[in-house]
């Protein structure tokens, strides 16, 4: 990475101009046909005078894919002024790409929502907008922020999500103040895992797959319980279908989470994610910025900083966050720093799907970490394990769990994370090998059958 560029949505640039139209045209098949579906309060109000109800549109819409009537409650722009006190500035949450974000609540439900307005000024516009209403209204998981509603009153544009409290996780990992806690071990984990599995809803779920293209620490929304959702779907794509390998488009994202080969081609693929998942996991694991201009030289871009690290295990303590101050299982830095050296290889091929890195983060997560005290068992299965700090592993049961195991409990070993990476390639090979054997017999099964009826026809 290092010397690659990739703009921010307030630093937007095109590189590739002569693809510029074709992107508009391939990113959202269903834009232009679903630009009329989209409502203003106009209608709205036309519609209450005429004693209709302007609800969702459909509420058996389609929640795997792209695809279907758009399902958001429709808002007039007076309403949404009310539910912020016209905007006030005691309201104000925050601002982004798109424009500035209020607390709010509704005067119909009572419901305490986030609205951002579109700031016509900006360099995000209509088209994000309607991106964003399709995307959300159409894609449903428990690690995606839900839409409510937008307004389409002439010239405004918002969009109206359910309130995320504790903000984003860029609030909880930079520039803390003096008097907040740094989020320990086991909330890093959960957070990870819980964001990973949000992108293998629109990798593998969703049909056809969707391209995020702006993970970042602050699209990472927390509500109570650190419950992570990604959120701000603007810039999102749809991926490659058929035997196509990867999409074509303008660079567009955030500098310092970009994959080094959509940067430089802009070809996108779904492993383009896996590398910006790479970076915020390696926030979370250092505490470090993806970019940070206060540091040292050799310091100020994360993975430049990290990647020589990854090969001395020395080395390896240096690379959390100062402000844990010791309290993190040594083995289960080794397995974290493993999977995030993985999602940021240079080449997109090395990178692992995000199915994996599920797997591999549900294991971390379902590990609860306590700095004192122990538990001991004869049994292998509640075996815990002291680290090197006198800290110990053990086995979460309430949160269930991957179904894949790894050969970690009781052993005495500790993985550095190429032996790790190593160790996720077998579970991958393990786990094709079942499912082509699997289809073996339910081929020989169906085929028996076959022969079967037509001996007794």
């Amino acid at each position: 990475m290092g010397c690659f560029s990739c703009f921010d949505s307030k630093e937007e640039e095109t590189l590739n101009p002569q693809k510029e139209s074709h992107d508009r045209n391939q990113s959202l098949p269903a834009v232009a046909s679903n630009i009329s579906k989209l409502s203003s309060g106009a209608d709205r109000l036309r519609s209450r005078s005429n004693g209709g109800r302007a609800k969702r549109e459909s509420p058996t819409a389609p929640k795997d894919g792209p695809g279907g009537n758009i399902a958001a409650q429709i808002f007039t722009f007076r309403e949404l002024a009310a539910a912020t006190k016209n905007f006030r500035p005691e309201c104000f949450l925050g601002e982004g790409g798109f424009g500035r974000v209020y607390k709010g609540r509704l005067e119909s439900t009572g419901q305490v929502v986030a609205v951002k307005q579109l700031d016509r000024n900006g360099l995000q516009g209509n088209r994000e907008f309607l991106v964003e209403v399709l995307m959300l209204s159409l894609l449903h998981h428990p690690n995606l922020v839900n839409l409510i509603g937008y307004c389409a009153d002439g010239d405004q544009r918002l969009l109206v999500y359910e309130f995320m409290p504790l903000g984003s996780l860029e609030d909880h990992l930079h520039d803390l103040p003096p008097d907040k806690e740094p989020l320990d071990w086991n909330t890093r984990m959960k957070i990870a895992a819980g964001a990973a599995k949000g992108l293998e809803y629109l990798h593998d779920k969703a049909s056809p797959p969707v391209i995020y293209r702006d993970f970042k620490s602050s699209n990472i929304l927390l509500e109570e319980g650190f419950h992570p959702k990604l959120s701000d779907f603007g810039l999102a794509k749809l991926g490659p279908t058929g035997d196509k390998s990867h999409v074509s488009t303008r660079v567009m994202g955030t500098y310092g989470y970009c994959a080094p080969e959509y940067a430089m081609t802009g070809q996108l693929t779904v492993k383009s994610d896996v590398y910006s998942f790479g970076v915020v996991f390696l926030e979370l694991i250092t505490g470090r910025k993806a970019i940070d201009s206060t540091r040292p030289h050799g310091e100020q871009n994360l993975v430049t900083w990290a990647r020589p690290l990854f090969n001395d295990r020395r080395k390896f303590s240096k690379l959390a966050d100062p402000r844990l101050q010791g309290r993190f299982p040594m083995r289960g830095l080794y397995q974290a720093l493993a999977v995030a050296s993985m999602c940021i290889q240079e080449q997109a091929a090395a990178r692992p799907l995000i199915g994996d890195v599920v797997t591999a983060l549900s294991y971390l997560a379902n590990q609860a970490y306590e700095p004192n005290g122990y538990r001991g068992s004869g049994d292998r299965e509640d075996r815990r394990t002291r680290d090197e700090r006198g800290g110990q592993l053990i086995k979460n049961e309430e949160s269930g769990g991957s179904g894949r195991r790894w050969d970690l409990d009781g052993s005495e070993k500790e993985d550095s994370p190429r032996e790790t990476a190593r160790m996720l390639d077998r579970e991958r090979a393990v786990a094709e090998a079942k499912m082509w054997g699997e289809n073996w017999r339910e081929k020989r099964r169906q085929s028996a059958q076959g022969s079967f009826d037509g001996n007794n026809g």
